[in-house]
């Protein structure tokens, strides 16, 4: 088992049967060997023991486990952890001389105890169901979302209960990004404010404890820069704004004069009353009256320009009277 050893006393936490011998001196001189000791074990290895202060995690918190071996001492531990029954315990620490452990993760967890070397172990404890309450959620507030030019701006998250303490921050910028912001990416101030002063989609989280419980992430919110215009371009915004007013108007007024001069070119209509009275009976000759009336047509006829051959004239309405009556000509010229 060992040889060589200055300590003539030893501990064993095998059965079987143990002797020993010494020796002295270069070269070495040896004794005779002892008599045979035997040493039993016991029919069962002891059991670990392990209890629980609390079986349910509140959210954002932890509780406390215990192991221990009942009826002696020197153990140190080993912890375990599956997510099932059904599932591969995994070790979370081993070798622990603290007997006493914080859980924030919800599973079935045991133990066991172990001493001496080589080392004996207990057998495992009984498991002990831990189940966590709904994760809290962290919140993300931003005093302002659009960055200045050449400034910042100041995102602060939290964990609610606000009674819950002990939470560091861990913060993203975009949706796909899983690796936390870093001193070059933004600046820390106390616990759980930043200043940022690049634009993007950001959010954060709180995570405390060993293993680190994470809480779920806050809401996101979207960061915009901002571009603003000098003071020389913003003080002739109004100049400019009233020339646009100015020369849109203006444009209109022409477009709706060029339409109503168009569409007096394709078409244009008057109507002239010519009221002739023609000569009293006696006074006047038929002769005389059909001189009138061919005055009076004479003056009917429209004057017809070369370049509009389309140009017409409607006659009606041509009441001749008595002599002595009034005779009334209406016309319509068009174009």
């Amino acid at each position: 088992m060992r040889g060589n050893e200055a300590n003539r006393v030893i501990s064993v936490s095998q059965g079987g049967l143990y002797h020993c011998r010494g020796g002295r001196g270069d070269p070495v001189y040896y004794t005779e060997d002892s008599s045979d000791v035997t040493v039993q074990e016991t029919s069962s290895k002891p059991r670990a023991t392990l209890t629980a202060h609390s079986s349910v995690i509140p959210a954002g918190g932890s509780v406390t486990l215990s192991c221990s071996v009942e009826g002696s001492a020197g153990w140190k531990f080993d912890w375990f952890r599956r997510d099932s029954v059904s599932s591969k315990a995994q070790l979370m620490r081993g070798n622990e001389a603290n007997r006493v452990i914080s859980v924030s993760q919800g599973g079935l967890y045991h133990c066991r105890g172990g001493r001496g070397d080589p080392v004996y172990y207990t057998e495992d404890s009984s498991d002990v169901t831990v189940t966590e309450t709904h994760k809290p959620k962290a919140k993300l507030r931003a005093d302002n979302t659009a960055v200045p030019v050449g400034g910042s701006v100041t995102l602060t998250c939290s964990v609610n209960p606000s009674s819950s303490s002990g939470w560091k921050y861990y913060w993203y910028r975009d949706e796909k990004s899983s690796e936390a912001l870093t001193t070059q990416d933004a600046v820390f101030h106390s616990n759980g404010q930043i200043s940022v002063s690049q634009e993007g989609l950001y959010r954060c989280r709180g995570g405390r404890g060993n293993p680190v419980y994470y809480t779920e992430d806050s809401q996101e919110v979207q960061i915009n820069t901002t571009v603003t215009v000098s003071g020389a371009d913003s003080s002739s915004s109004p100049v400019w704004l009233m020339v646009g007013l100015v020369c849109g108007v203006s444009l209109i007024i022409i477009l709706l004069l060029l339409l109503y001069l168009c569409r007096q070119s394709k078409y244009s209509c008057f109507t002239r009353w010519i009221q002739s009275e023609s000569h009293r009976p006696g006074s006047s000759t038929n002769h005389g009256v059909n001189q009138d009336e061919t005055h009076e047509y004479n003056s009917l006829h429209p004057v017809r320009k070369h370049h509009k051959p389309e140009e017409s004239a409607v006659y009606s309405e041509v009441k001749m009277g008595a002599a002595g009556t009034v005779t009334t000509v209406s016309f319509t010229v068009c174009t």
